[in-house]
C-alpha cells in the first residue's frame, strides 16, 4: 500500500512538474526557514507571515513543510505526541504548520507538500529495488540528498493557488532544530540547492530565541550565535535572522548580533509577543522585511508595496473586541491545544465573524464520567460546572474508547436542555448512539470501534477499511455530501448549496441500516454521500442548533471566511441565527 502510494506521488510530481515546466517563465526564488536553540519557536507561523507579506506585494507563493521524522505521513502519530493531523483536499495527512500555511496565504495544498524523512527513503529503496541505480552504491550522498532537492524542485513549481502556472516563491520550512541528526541529510540538499540555483534565488532566514536572564533584564545573544555557527558549520549562512523575543530587541542587541552572526543589522528581523498571531506579518512589514528580502531575491522590481489593509483591520478588530462567548470543548486530547488546533481557529474565525472573543473551556471527557465521581470528585465536579456555564458544547474528533462516555453525557446534556451542540466525526457518531440509548431505548446501542459484539451497532467500520494497516487507510480528503433538503440548517448556512465539499478522516461511519430507526427519534440526517448510503450531516428538529458532521469542517475554515457550520455555532450560542439565516445575504453579517 505504502509502496504504491510513493510510486503514484513521484509519477504524479513528475508528469505536473513536466507539464507546468513548459509554461514556466522564471527561476523559482527559494525562502528557507530554519530553526535554532529550542523547539516551538513558531517557525510555521514565521514562515506563513513570510508568505503573507510576500503575497500582499502581488507576488505568487507556495510552501513546502520538510519534517525529518521517519514516518511517511503525520497520520499515525498521537496528538499528544505531535499535534493535530491536518488533512488535505487530496486526502494527504500532514502535519499542522501546513494548516497555517492554508490558512494565511489561502492555498490548496497537497500531500507532495509535506516532505518526510519516511517519504524520501521510501523512493530511494523502491529505486533501488527496481535497479534504477544500476548497481551503484545507493547512500545518504548522492542519492537521498538528489531526491530531496528533486523533490522540493519538482512540488515548488505545481500550482496551489488556483491560478496556471508556477508560484513566484517557495517558502520552505524545515522542521526540527537546526544540529538534529534526523534533519541532516535535508541541511546538505538544501546547501547543495543553494549552490545550484544560486544566491539571489535563495534566501535563508533561521529563527532564534533571545533569552531573558534573572531581574536585570539583559538581553542574551549567545544561544543565537551558537545556533549560527552550527548553522555555518554545516554550509549554510543565514541571510536573515528572526529573533523571538518577549519584548522588543534592543538596539544593542541587534548590533551585537549583527557583529557576532555576519548579519546585517537591517537583516535581524525581530518577532516579539504580539496580542494575536494576526500581527505578525504586520511586525514584518513595519520591519520592511519585505524590501530585505525582496532586493536579496532580485524581486524588487516586479513587486508592489504590500496591501495588508484586511490584516491590519482584522488584528485591530480582535484587540478591541470586549464581549466572548463561552464554549465547552468535550474532548480526549484536551490537554495540548494544538491536538485541536484547527477547530480552535475555526471557533476564533467565527467568533471574530460575530464581534466576540472566544472563550474556550476544555474539559476532560472522562472527567464528565461517573466514575470519575468517585476518584477524582473534584475534578468531576469541575467539570460538570464548566458545561453547565457554557453557551454551546462541541465534541471534535477522536479514536479510541476512553473518554466516549464523558462525550456521550455532553451531548445528552446539550439534546435536553437546548443547548447548541455541534459534533465533528466522533462527535456525530456520539450524538447517535446517545439518542439511540437514550430516546430509541436502546441501551445496548454503540460503535464497533467500542464493542464490537454490541447487538445494536450504530455505528460500524466501513466495509472498504482495512483492519491491518493504519497509515493512509482511512476514507481520507475533500468529498461531496448532498443535501436532501433545503429547509435544514445546514442547507442555510452554506448558501443554499445542493452538496457542500469538506473534507474526511474516518474509519467508522453511521451504520446504514440502521437509519430508518434512527429517525424515528426524531433525528434527521441531511446531508448523505452521492451513493446516498453513507449519512454525512445530521440535524435534530425542534432544538435551536443540535448538528453532527462526518466530515471535518475545520479544516477548510480561513481568517475572514469562517466555516458556515463554525458561524452557525457561534451564532446560535448567542441567540442570533434566526435572524442570520432569515438576511437575504444569506452569509454575511
Amino acid at each position: 500500500m505504502l509502496r504504491s502510494n510513493i510510486s503514484q506521488t513521484l509519477g504524479r510530481i513528475t508528469v505536473q512538474s513536466s507539464v507546468i515546466g513548459c509554461k514556466k517563465k522564471a527561476e523559482m526564488k527559494y525562502v528557507l526557514v530554519t530553526g535554532g536553540v529550542v523547539s516551538g519557536l513558531g517557525k510555521g507561523v514565521t514562515a506563513s507571515s513570510i508568505g503573507v507579506v510576500l503575497k500582499a506585494c502581488g507576488l505568487r507563493v507556495t510552501s513546502i513543510k520538510i519534517d525529518p521524522y521517519l514516518n511517511i505521513d503525520a497520520g499515525t502519530m498521537s496528538p499528544f505526541e505531535h499535534g493535530e493531523v491536518f488533512v488535505l483536499d487530496d486526502g494527504g495527512e500532514v502535519d499542522l504548520d501546513l494548516g497555517n500555511y492554508e490558512r494565511f496565504l489561502d492555498l490548496k495544498l497537497t500531500r507532495d507538500n509535506n516532505i518526510t524523512t519516511g517519504k524520501i527513503y521510501q523512493s530511494v529503496l523502491e529505486k533501488e529495488r527496481q535497479g534504477d541505480y544500476l548497481g551503484k552504491t545507493v547512500q545518504v550522498v548522492p542519492h537521498i540528498t538528489d531526491a530531496i532537492k528533486n523533490w522540493i524542485e519538482s512540488v515548488s513549481i505545481i500550482p496551489v493557488d488556483g491560478k496556471e502556472g508556477p508560484a513566484d516563491v517557495c517558502v520552505i520550512e524545515l522542521g526540527g532544530t537546526v544540529g538534529d541528526i534526523e534533519s541532516m541529510p535535508f541541511i546538505e540538499a538544501l546547501r547543495q540547492l543553494l549552490f545550484s540555483v544560486g544566491q539571489n534565488n535563495f534566501c535563508l532566514i533561521h529563527v532564534s530565541l533571545i533569552p531573558v536572564l534573572g531581574v536585570v533584564g539583559e538581553q542574551k545573544t549567545k544561544p543565537t550565535q551558537h545556533s549560527v555557527r552550527e548553522l555555518r558549520a554545516l554550509g549554510l549562512t543565514p541571510h536573515f535572522l528572526a529573533c523571538r523575543s518577549a519584548e522588543p530587541l534592543f538596539e544593542s542587541t541587534r548590533q551585537k548580533l549583527s557583529q557576532f552572526c555576519h548579519v546585517p543589522v537591517a537583516n535581524i528581523l525581530n518577532i516579539h509577543d504580539v496580542p494575536n498571531i494576526w500581527h505578525i506579518p504586520l511586525l514584518l512589514r513595519n520591519q520592511n522585511a519585505h524590501d530585505a528580502i525582496l532586493r536579496h531575491l532580485e524581486l524588487f522590481s516586479v513587486a508592489k508595496t504590500p496591501n495588508l489593509e484586511e490584516w491590519t483591520g482584522r488584528a485591530e478588530i480582535f484587540d478591541s473586541l470586549t464581549n466572548s462567548v463561552r464554549i465547552a470543548m468535550v474532548g480526549k486530547y484536551v490537554g495540548m491545544a494544538d491536538s485541536y488546533l484547527s477547530v480552535v481557529k475555526s471557533l476564533l474565525h467565527a467568533c471574530i465573524a460575530s464581534s466576540l472573543k472566544p472563550a474556550i473551556d476544555w474539559i476532560a471527557a472522562s472527567d464528565l464520567e461517573d466514575d470519575s465521581a468517585k476518584s477524582t470528585p473534584e475534578a468531576h465536579a469541575t467539570a460538570w460546572r464548566t458545561l453547565r456555564n457554557a453557551a454551546c458544547v462541541l465534541v471534535p474528533g477522536g479514536f479510541g474508547d476512553r473518554g466516549v462516555k464523558g462525550m456521550i453525557l455532553a451531548a445528552k446534556y446539550a439534546r435536553e436542555n437546548k443547548v447548541p451542540y455541534l459534533g465533528i466525526c466522533l462527535g456525530m457518531q456520539i450524538s447517535v448512539i446517545e439518542i439511540a440509548r437514550n430516546v430509541l431505548g436502546l441501551e445496548s446501542a454503540n460503535s464497533t470501534e467500542f464493542d464490537d459484539r454490541t447487538p445494536n451497532p450504530v455505528v460500524i467500520f466501513m466495509p472498504e477499511g482495512s483492519k491491518t494497516h493504519m497509515g493512509s487507510t482511512m476514507r481520507l480528503g475533500s468529498r461531496k455530501t448532498l443535501v436532501q433538503t433545503p429547509d435544514c440548517i445546514t442547507a442555510k448556512l452554506y448558501h443554499n448549496s445542493e452538496y457542500v465539499d469538506e473534507r474526511h478522516r474516518h474509519r467508522y461511519e453511521v451504520n446504514p441500516d440502521m437509519v430508518s430507526i434512527l429517525e424515528e427519534s426524531g433525528l434527521k440526517f441531511v446531508g448523505k454521500d452521492e451513493t446516498g448510503k453513507r449519512m454525512e450531516i445530521l440535524e435534530l428538529k425542534d432544538h435551536p442548533f443540535y448538528v453532527g458532521v462526518q466530515f471535518h469542517p475545520e479544516y477548510k475554515s480561513r481568517p475572514g471566511r469562517p466555516s458556515p457550520l463554525f458561524l452557525g455555532f457561534i451564532l446560535a450560542a448567542i441567540g442570533k441565527l434566526e435572524p442570520y439565516l432569515q438576511n437575504p445575504r444569506n452569509g454575511r453579517l
